[in-house]
Parts: structure tokens; sequence; C-alpha cells
């Protein structure tokens, strides 16, 4: 089963890709969409055999390469995390292929587009059940190839080409980091194996390295070193700027990229390597710092965004942060949980928002439509349904809500009891997550206003031929939206709850709200003990002590903090285990939630004059929103104006003065010059011939001449 999951998408992507004019585009849509169906059904067996029946394992396949002690092999490792990403890799990439049947019909090159989803689907597959680095990395590089080519597809237009480069350049500075991170584990501890280097982790806690001429902790500096290439590829501040533009691509590659498979792999990544993470504070902190600080300004520049599928991209960007902030934070399983979640109702946004250009005639700008949701009414409730879930509407002390409620409200109360703990950034975290929720709740409902509410305000002719998408386009919405309804009240107890503490047994540490009161019973075993016995020790010796530990004690542990948990009233809805952030907390987010939609009806429902004239006058708020924070600006003079003055160096002065000048155009032009002026001798006049020979006579007379005279 494993192998048809991983590799069933690569087949039909080769099948597709080269045999396109041999086939013709409809048996290449039928293959390829077949082929990742067969791996989301694939990905349901193995998610239950593995997350539900504990069937975890590594299953070898080959011999990737060997150097001297250096081996790697190609593996595929199903555990409940790699699990959790098959089945919503899978599960998107297949209703996104449905999808693009309608989306994509009038589309010349399907053959070739629908190669390229599938490409992109079996890189992400190959890297989510990587069982070392090297193969993680080769996923992570396949992924960002294939969304070169996803949103460079229509490479005719300028403004694709342009961003596909811009994503593809801007990973490569994250991919730097990464590999250079991959470079220090080998160094480190001489092996890439996923259980080997972990395995090594606790007794490196106060071990150093030196790094341009300083010492720095070593797991501290491969953690940050990790993180670079997570930035890059999941989107964070400073290195977010690819994932806007990338909206050049078809709107199915949106979805693919956006909710649930290349952004999220910067998640993954750290999830995967938390045991590196967990013994690295600072650089944990920093995680914390970054995804905060993009949470929120994601979510100020989607307030003054335009473009329909902007808003939602600048909405994934700052979900994101969210999930990083609660990596940074130790909370694993609430990230995981969260980016569960968030790719049913981004996804389902996306597609949505494909639906209303579709229905549009290709009109992506929001201050072009209004008064369609009667001529959409699918589309329209399908978008409704997903912009609940981004909200996190619900009702706290109920535990009552659609998906976003559980995730991202899970994520804001546990920053908050971090921050109580005097975890860093903690209090910072929950602050900036409870003002993006706010955010997030006012472009969102904004984004519904706009375009489906109103005064149509585009061409009466693109209003005459609106119309609903067909079902190839519909099913999948409505199966998304099904979703991001249940996905979070059916999955939160195995996620964060008190399942957890079975659910993701070695792949992931529980979460604070599975372990309560005893939280770190499991994971803090080896500092209990010293505690219980009286005997002070460093957190490098507590982390060997609990390494050490036999496994029937790890399981005496985990019984008990099972039973604990069991043994406490959830202030949530039964499952706070004893952990209990105060009622205002929780109430926190669903505040600011119905005041964001409360001014976003006000602003374009009752007043819908007024958002018109802020932006006619366009203060210095607005325009510092609409443009971005000016980052691109930034950029442009700093690193792109420098980059391209260096290679204007090179090229114009270096290639074309010094060598061209020198080469082609110099020594080589001179010699083909006098070459050209002798030839014009070769007359084949016989007078010509034999005067040259006089004046060869002549000159060698002369310098024997000479020669005797000296």
């Amino acid at each position: 089963m494993a192998y048809i999951v991983v590799f069933a998408p690569l087949l039909a992507a080769i099948i597709a890709g080269l045999l396109q004019k041999q086939i013709g585009d409809r048996l290449a849509q039928i293959l390829t969409t077949g082929a990742t169906i067969a791996a989301a059904l694939g990905s349901v067996v193995l998610f239950f055999d593995v997350a539900v029946n504990g069937n975890a394992r590594t299953i070898e396949l080959a011999q990737w390469m060997a150097v001297g002690n250096f081996e790697i092999n190609w593996a595929i490792r199903l555990d409940t995390l790699s699990a959790v990403m098959l089945v919503v890799i899978t599960s998107v990439s297949s209703l996104v292929h449905v999808y693009s049947w309608g989306y994509m019909s009038h589309d010349p090159h399907r053959a070739r587009f629908f190669a390229y989803l599938s490409l992109f689907t079996f890189a992400m597959l190959s890297l989510v059940t990587a069982d070392n680095f090297i193969q993680m990395f080769f996923g992570w590089e396949g992924v960002g190839l294939a969304s070169y080519l996803l949103i460079g597809f229509w490479y005719q237009k300028d403004s694709a080409t342009s961003a596909a480069i811009k994503a593809f350049v801007t990973n490569r500075v994250g991919d730097f980091g990464l590999a250079l991170g991959i470079m220090a584990i080998y160094l480190v501890f001489g092996s890439l194996q996923f259980d080997e280097v972990f395995a090594q982790v606790p007794a490196m806690v106060d071990e150093t390295i030196a790094f341009f001429g300083m010492n720095f902790k070593v797991l501290e500096l491969i953690g940050f070193l990790l993180f670079i290439g997570a930035m890059g590829k999941s989107a964070q501040f400073f290195l977010h700027v690819w994932l806007p533009d990338a909206m050049e691509g078809p709107t199915p590659v949106s979805a693919l990229i956006h909710a649930a498979t290349m952004v999220t792999a910067g998640v993954f990544l750290v999830c995967r390597a938390y045991p590196i993470f967990e013994l690295a504070p600072n650089t944990s902190a920093f995680i914390t710092f970054i995804g905060a600080s993009t949470a929120l300004f994601a979510a100020t520049v989607g307030l003054a965004q335009n473009d329909i599928k902007r808003v939602i991209a600048y909405s994934t960007c700052s979900q994101l942060g969210y999930m990083f902030f609660a990596a940074g934070l130790g909370l694993y399983s609430a990230a995981m949980f969260h980016l569960f979640t968030h790719a049913f109702f981004k996804a389902l946004l996306f597609l949505g928002a494909g639906s209303v250009i579709h229905g549009l005639h290709d009109e992506q700008d929001m201050r072009n439509m209004g008064g369609i949701y009667k001529l959409l009414p699918v589309t329209w409730i399908m978008m409704i349904i997903g912009t609940l879930a981004l909200t996190g509407v619900g009702i706290p002390l109920l535990g009552i809500g659609f998906a976003g409620f559980y995730s991202k409200d899970m994520i804001i109360e546990e920053a908050f009891m971090m921050g109580q703990d005097g975890v860093a950034f903690g209090m910072f975290a929950f602050w900036i997550g409870v003002i993006a929720a706010g955010l997030t709740s006012f472009y969102s409902w904004r984004l519904i206003f706009m375009t489906f509410h109103g005064k149509h305000r585009g061409k009466e002719e693109v209003l005459k031929h609106a119309h609903e998408s067909g079902p190839v386009m519909v099913i999948p919405l409505v199966l998304l939206a099904i979703g991001a309804l249940f996905a979070g009240m059916a999955f939160k107890s195995d996620f964060v709850g008190k399942g957890a503490l079975t659910f993701w047994e070695e792949s992931l540490p529980a979460g604070p709200y599975a372990e309560g009161n005893y939280g770190h019973l499991v994971e803090g075993y080896g500092q209990g003990y010293a505690d219980d016995h009286g005997v002070e020790l460093s957190e490098a010796e507590a982390a060997s002590l609990e390494a050490a530990m036999s496994d029937d004690e790890a399981h005496a542990a985990q019984e008990q903090a099972v039973s604990a948990a069991d043994d406490h009233g959830d202030a949530h809805d039964g499952e706070h285990a004893g952990h209990h952030p105060p009622t205002w907390v929780l109430f926190a987010p669903v505040a600011v939630t119905l005041l964001g939609f409360a001014l976003a009806w006000y602003y374009y429902m009752a007043n819908p004059e007024l958002p018109r004239r802020i932006a006619e006058k366009s203060g210095p708020l607005h325009r510092f929103l609409l443009n971005k924070w000016y980052v691109d600006e930034i950029y442009e003079a700093t690193f792109v104006r420098a980059t391209r003055g260096l290679g204007d160096l090179f090229w114009k002065f270096g290639d074309q003065k010094i060598i061209d000048g020198l080469g082609p155009n110099g020594i080589a032009a001179t010699a083909m010059s006098s070459a050209r002026r002798i030839a014009k001798l070769q007359s084949g006049y016989l007078y010509h011939y034999a005067f040259v020979m006089l004046i060869g006579v002549l000159g060698l007379a002369l310098w024997l001449i000479a020669g005797a005279g000296a």
C-alpha cells in the first residue's frame, strides 16, 4: 500500500508528461487524477494502520548512495506524523486534480498541467515519508522545482515567469540554510538518519561548535539553520515575499501550494526535528518571535489587498505564523492540529475563489465584484463555511465550533499558559495571536462582503454572463466544507486531547492539554526523577537520564500521565486535564472575531462608500498596508539592485570588455582581420605570385647584407 501511495503519482506524472502527445489530454487527466485518488485512499488505510492501530514502521526500499562509511537508503517512514501528512497531502491534491478538470477545461496544455500537479504531489510525499535528512532534502527541492513549474505554467505572461523566478530564488536562500544545517548534523552526529541523530541529541546539549569564527551551541546552531530553510519554504517574515506573487499560477495551484503542501513543509520540518528544537531554547524563542511577527504582518497586509487570491494568500501566511509560534513554544501537536484543519478550510477558500474567478470570466479584483451571491449560491455558501472555519467561530464553554475554533484557539490559549510559565515570547505570541484573530475576521468578511454582497461594481456584461461552476468544481468544495465543519471536532481528542498521549506515540510530544498538570511527566522524566530523589542535575544530565530510561519506566510514566489526565476536569470541553486558562482567555479570540465581523459589516455593508473614500484619500497607513509594509520595495532597493549591479559589472565590464575585448573581439579579431587581408593576395594570377616572390627575394637579400655589415 505504501508503494502505491508514494509512487503512483510519480508514475502518472512521468506518463502524462512524456507521452502527452501520444495519449492525449483526456487520458493524461484520467491517469494523474486516478493515481492521486488511489494514493488518497491508500493514505486513509495507512492512517488507520499506523495512527489508530499503532503499526508504525519503516520500509527500506533500496540503498540510495554509499561513499565510504556514508550510506543513505531510500525508505518510507510510517509513523503518526507522516501518516497525518499523507492524508492531508493526498486528499487535498486529489480534490485539486478533480477541480482542475473544470477549471482548466479550456487550456490547451492540460496534460502538462496535470503532470506537474502529480509531480508536486510525489515530491511532497517523498518529503514527509523520508527516513533521513538527505531524502527529505530531495523531496524539499523537488517541491521547489514543481512549484516553479506550476507558478510559471502560463509562461507567456511576464508576471507569471517573474513570480516563478521570485519563488525559486527566495526559496534558494532558505534552502542554503537548510543545506548548511544538514551538513552540520552530519559533522556533529556522524549520521543523517533521523533515529540515530535524535538518539544522540540529549548528549549534545552543552557541546559547542565554531562557525564564522564564533562558538555556538551545537543544537542552537543546527536548529537555527534548519529553521532558515523552514522560513523560506513556509513563507515566514523576511522570506515571505514569494508567496503572494505565486497567485500568478492557476488557482488550483494556489490551493495546492498554499493549503496543505509546500507551505506546510517548514512546519513539518520543525515538528519532525522536535528533539533538536526542544533542547535549543534560544532558537525556539526565535521561531516563536518570527511566527508571531508573521501572523501579525500578514494579517495587517490582508486588510488592504484587493485581489481575491492575494487576500487568501496573506491569510495563509498569517496562519502559518500561528503554527510556527506554537512550535516555537513547544506546542508541536497543536501546530500539527492547526496544519491539519487549515488544509481543509484554506483549500476550500482558494478553490471557492477560483469558482468566483471562473464564474466572472477571470475577474480577480474584488473592487469589480459584488452582488453575485444569487448567481453563485453554492460558491457563496461554501466560502462562508470556509470563512467561519478560518475565523474560528465557536462557543468556548460548550466546545462547539468550526475547525479553526478548535485548532487556532487552542494555540492562542496554550500560548497564554506558556507565557504564564515564563516561556520566552509566550505572552507576546498570545497577544499577537488575539490581535491577528481580530484582523483575520475583518479581512475575511471584507472579502465575503465585497465579493458577494452590495451592488455589482464591475461591467454589466460580466454580470450578465456570471454563472455557478459545474459539478466537477462544486463537489470538491462540498467535500472540503465537510472537513472545515467537522475536522476540528472529530480529531481534537487525538491530536491534542487525552488521546494524544497514545495517538502520537514517539513521533511528537502530546502537548499540555493531553498531559495536563502532569505535562512533563513523560518528557521530563529525568528531571522529575532527580527532584524526587533530592538530586540536582544539569539539563544535559536530566536529558541523558531520560534517554536512558527503560521502556518499562517510559510505559509506566505514560500510563500515569494518561491516568492523571483522566482524573482532572477540563475547563474548555472536557479535555483540559488540569490545564486551565482563565475564562477571559477562552473568550478573547471569540470577542475579537465578533468585533472584526462587526467592523467589516459597518465598512462594507452599512457604509460602502467609506472604504472607497479612505482608498482615494490614500493616507500613510493605507499606503503602508497596501504596499505590504514596503518590504518588496526595500528588497528592490537593496538586494535586487545590488545583485543586478554586480551582475552588470561582471557582464558589461568583466565579460564584454575584458574577456570579449581581449579574446573574441581582441586577439582573435585581429588575427581574423589579418587573415582576410592576406587572403586577398591569393588572386590566382601568375604575375602576382612572381611579384610576391620578388619582394621575398629582395627582403632576404637585404637581411643578408645587413647581417654581413654587422
